[in-house]
This record gives structure tokens, sequence and C-alpha cells, in this order.
């Protein structure tokens, strides 16, 4: 009778470990006296959860000011506390110990409400299947237009995930990687195309019939020891150590990349900083959204800014800085302002940033700006001098000037709390930016590396006086992406979106009348240096 239970018993035990298809437990079902491979049977499911949160930046954007949203579960479903991921329970179905492949249903639903019912979505009927390395999530999808049934709405990628083992005997695995799928854009009114990254899955399942002892004892003397050892040391082997390889050059060099022009320099006596410019495109987002068809607005670059790359250059660098103490202290020429929201003649969202200045010290710096905000409620202005808008994170090395400049590139920026004000609370502090690149000056003969097209000396930004507007209109551009044509703001390309890929267009289609605008800013003229 050992040799009878045997395989099935483990056949059993590796049924949840199977649940998802990953080929590391792809074990065929043996005949009663371990031969040739028979008919196998379909194991139950219980207890199943599913973590999902859709995905983030949307969730981010229906908490903001712009949207008025909210985000309410219902049937059984639970949500995160701080606007977390949702937790669908009361999972049932099959295991086919065969194809190894599942099919299990979740109880609850979640509804994502904005713009005062302009959107209006609600998933439920929440269905994870699995075939191989592969498998989908179905839901049930109802909008004003009334419900579609079982649409396949992500693409879940198993090759690379290995299960573990939960409470109770669960099997769980974790992070599975999802896309959104065509199905799942046109739910969307396709604001999300096919193939955008949605918040990864966790699923725990447990077997109904799978036994607690016989699969931990019997099985583990003879039937075990080969298929347990083999497909564990060898595919998950070889998987985890080249991954890691890799990941320690790409961090170990771009590191140090930033600072490569500086690192190993002798260090530059302290001197007058004689030009220069800070390329920066404060949020790809923002941008966005603001040409995006919500806003329909249009950006501005005065005072001798830019639009530049992926964002926007300011010239005209003056400063001090000094390699003994590790301090560079830069102020940039320029202006840069978003316009949205029209209404009667006035654009509720007017956001301007001038007076650009950095502050390092070390390896930590600080983003200044001079701001004003406009209340979207109120529309009063308030104006805020020097505010620390972004926290700088340089790479380690020691800073210094090679052939006579300074030179940053890509570092990393993050809001601060005090630069929420900017963005009316649009953004939490911490959120990421845009990063910046500075390249200054201290010798006047000295060549600065240009980023679109060339280098100039320190005396020559290539700056104007003039402006630009960039908006709606075909053909004009906004740090990098074209508006209004293919692979653009507003159409088969990059999303418009406020936290990151909020969705825009068809969606929205009557946020004309919608005025969610959140924040502006009106900027005053900083002061400014002589030259």
């Amino acid at each position: 009778m050992a040799a009878t239970r045997r395989p099935i018993a483990l056949t059993a035990a590796v049924a949840t470990a199977a649940a998802l298809g990953a080929t590391v437990f792809a074990l065929p079902a043996l005949a009663a006296d371990g031969g040739a491979p028979t008919a196998a049977p379909k194991l139950e499911l219980k207890d199943g959860t599913l973590e999902w949160g859709v995905k983030e930046s949307f969730r981010k954007y229906l908490a903001s000011s712009f949207s008025g949203g909210k985000i309410t579960v219902k049937d059984g479903a639970v949500q995160a506390p701080d606007n977390g991921v949702f937790t669908f329970s009361d999972g049932k179905g099959t295991y086919d110990t065969a194809t190894h492949g599942t099919d299990t249903a979740f109880g609850g639903g979640v509804n994502f409400y904005a713009h005062g019912g302009v959107l209006d979505i609600t998933l439920s009927d929440v269905k994870l299947a699995t075939t191989g390395t592969g498998g989908a999530i179905t839901v049930d999808v109802t909008t004003p237009k009334g419900t579609r049934d079982d649409v396949k709405f992500a693409d879940l990628d198993l090759s690379a995930v290995k299960p573990g083992r939960g409470e109770g005997g669960a099997m769980v695995f974790k992070d599975i990687p999802a896309t959104l799928t065509k199905a799942g854009s046109e739910a969307f009114d396709g604001q999300y195309k096919e193939g955008d990254a949605l918040d990864p899955a966790t699923l725990s399942v447990k077997a109904v019939s799978a036994p607690t002892t016989e699969p931990t004892t019997e099985p583990t003397t003879e039937p075990t020891g080969k298929p347990t050892t083999e497909p564990t040391t060898e595919p998950t082997g070889k998987p985890t150590t080249k991954p890691t390889e890799p990941t320690t050059g790409p961090t170990g060099e771009p590191t140090s990349s930033p600072s490569g022009d500086t690192t190993g320099e002798p260090a530059a006596d302290s001197g007058e900083i004689v030009g220069g410019t800070l390329d920066w495109g404060v949020k790809k987002s923002f941008r966005s959204y603001v040409t995006g068809p919500i806003a329909h607005g249009r950006i501005e670059t005065t005072a001798g800014a830019t639009a530049s790359g992926d964002g926007y250059r300011f010239p005209d660098a003056t400063g001090h800085f000094d390699a003994a103490k590790q301090t560079l202290n830069a102020e940039f020429d320029g202006k840069v302002r978003f316009l949205g929201h029209e209404e009667n003649g006035a654009y509720t969202l007017d956001l301007s940033l001038t007076g650009l200045e950095i502050q390092v010290n070390g390896t930590k710096g600080t983003l200044i700006a001079d701001v004003s905000t406009k209340d979207r409620e109120t529309k009063k202005v308030s104006t805020y001098t020097n505010l620390a808008v972004a926290d700088l994170k340089l790479p380690k090395g020691r800073l210094a000037a090679k052939e006579g400049v300074v030179n940053l590139k890509a570092v990393p920026t993050a809001l601060t709390a005090d630069g929420t004000k900017a963005f009316g609370g649009m953004y939490p502090a911490g959120e990421q930016l845009d990063a910046l690149t500075v390249a200054v000056a201290l010798d006047k003969n000295a060549e600065l590396p240009g980023t679109t097209g060339g280098s100039g000396s320190a005396g020559t930004t290539g700056s104007t006086g003039g402006s630009t507007a960039t908006g709606g209109g075909a053909g004009g551009s906004v740090g990098g992406g074209s508006v209004g044509g293919g692979g653009s703001v507003g159409g088969a390309g990059s999303l418009a979106a406020t936290g990151s890929d909020l969705p825009t267009g068809a969606l929205f289609a009557a946020s004309g009348v919608v005025v969610a605008a959140g924040a502006g800013v009106v900027i005053a003229a900083r002061r400014r240096r002589t030259a």
C-alpha cells in the first residue's frame, strides 16, 4: 500500500506548489505502480487569496486633489492602509495535476471613482488562471456604459517566480509580474496601453486534498529524492546566480558615472563660477498632464530658459565652488511656466519656477526656486521665496573640476516636504522628480558639455531671452515627446499622468467641465544677481 499511496501523495503535496505552473514543480501524474503516466485527477483548491493593487500610480491619482476621487472596496475585499493594495479572498478553484494549470475565483470587488462620475470603473468577479509559466487575471468590468464579463485584464509571467510556504501549508507565489492586456486597455478606454506594467500580484492557495503528514514523511525516502533535489537546485541555481552578477556591475559603474568626470582628478582651487547650465524637466508625468486632454494646457520658457531634450535648460550660472570643503553653490537664469485648466480666460493651474539654485555639500544637495501657488478653490495666490523644492542625491566620490568644469550628470531628485507646496499637495514628499544635470565652469575659456548638440564656452550657453510655448498643437514638443500625435501625449504613446501614468483621453471626455486644477504657480520675480 505504501508504494501505491506514495506517488499520489507526492502529486497532492506539490499541488499547491505547482498551482501557478512553476516549471520547477512540473512533475507528471503517475500511475499507482509508479509506471507510465495515466489520466490525472483535478484537485480542489481552497482558502485562496490574491493581493493585487491594479496600478499604484492610478491609485495615487485618485487620492489627489486633482481628481476628487475615491476608491471603495466591496463584497469582502479589503485595501491595505495608506492607499495600499487590495486583497481578494475566499479563493476557490481547481488544479490540474496533468497540465499543472489552475483556475481560481476570488470574492470581492473594487470601485474607482473620480471627476464627479466621469471616471467610474468597478472590477469584480476576479479570477486568476495559469498555464505553464504564463497566466492571466480576468475580471468583470462595470462602467456607466454597462458590464463586460470575464475581461482578460492582465497577463502574468511566472517564469522567474519561485514558490514559498505560507501559513497553514499554503503555497505562496509572491510578486508575479503583470502587464495590461488589449482587453484591459479597452476597459480603461485605451488610456493605458497594452503592455503597460501593472502592480505585481501575490497568490496564496491550498489544496483541499493535500495530506499534511504523508507527503512529508513517506515520499521523502524513495520517490522524492531525485525529483525534489534535481529540479530545485538546477533550475533555481542558474537563474539566481546569473541575474545577481549583472546587478553589481550596473550598480557599481553608474554609481560613479555621475561623478566620473570629477572622481580621481586633483581637487581644483576654490573659484567663482563664470558660466554653466542646469538641465531639468521637473517631472515627466506632470508635463504630460499639463499638455494632455484633461488640463488642455501649455508650457512656456522665458528669461533665457529653453526647451532642451527631455526638459528645460536654465543658463548663465553664477556662484562659487570650493573643492576643499566639497561645496558647490550655483544660481541659474530662466523661467518655466506650466498653464492648464483654463476657466473664463484664466488658468486654474499656473505653475512657474524661476531663480533656480543648487546647493551641494558632499553627497547631499538641495534644489531651490522661487514659487507661488494658486489655491484651486479660493484662487488665492501664495508666494514662496527660496523654497527648497527637491533633495539631491549625489554619488560618492570627491567633487572636483576637470578641465575647468564641474559636471554632475543625471543626479536623482526627490520632492521635499516644502516642495509639495509648489504642487498644491498633488505629490507627496519623497516623490521622485526628474533627474537633473549641471555643468558649471570655473574658467571663462572652459568648454561646457552640450546635451543638445555640441559644446560651448562658459560665456556662450546658447540661451535666448525669448519665450517658447509648447502645448496641445500638432508638432509642438514637451520634454522630447510630441504633443497630439501617435506616440505622444494624448495619442497612442505615453499617457498624461499626475503621479505617473495617469489615464486620460476618452476616459475623461467630459473633463472639459471638470476643473480639477489642484495646484498652480505664478512666480514672483526673484532677486537676481548682478552680472
